[in-house]
């Protein structure tokens, strides 16, 4: 197994973990503790509704909306890039988890203020955005097989 497939199977690992364990400590003023991963998936699509679900400001209404996107481009998206992509589609596709990384520590960011919040299921989901981009990067890289790479002038 080449090692842009064993990051990416860990991203994949990590993502599938993090929607089981805690992702954050205390929801809803404490009436939901701890909430698992799958659960915020659904608090964060709240931010699709009018109004902005139960989010407190209009940016963290879009923040959410964001980490919905971006969790279900990894789930849906990644496995058609990784398995069908060309290598410009997975150069952009590794750019685009790049930015989901970036753009999905606003929950890390947002909370730090807080008593400590944020479960090993966040972090677990958050890093598997940096080792898909690793990976897509890696297999960006590669040429196919029987195809040579080209060669410098």
């Amino acid at each position: 197994m080449r090692k842009a497939h064993l990051l990416i199977s860990g991203a994949w690992l990590l993502q599938a973990v993090a929607w089981f364990l805690p992702a954050t400590k205390g929801f809803m003023d404490g009436l939901v503790d701890p909430v698992p991963g799958w659960q915020a998936f659904l608090f964060a699509t709240s931010a699709f509704r009018l109004f902005g679900g139960g989010f407190d400001t209009w940016y963290a209404a879009v923040l959410a909306a964001i980490s919905v996107i971006t969790t279900l481009l990894f789930i849906f998206g990644s496995p058609w890039v990784v398995w069908r992509g060309s290598r410009p589609t997975r150069r952009v596709a590794a750019w685009i988890a790049a930015a989901a990384f970036v753009v999905n520590v606003h929950w890390y960011i947002l909370t730090r203020s807080e008593s400590p919040v944020l479960g090993i299921g966040y972090f677990l989901w958050w890093w598997s955005f940096a080792l898909l981009t690793i990976g897509l990067f890696d297999l960006a890289r590669q040429t196919a097989p029987g195809v040579s790479a080209p060669q410098p002038i």
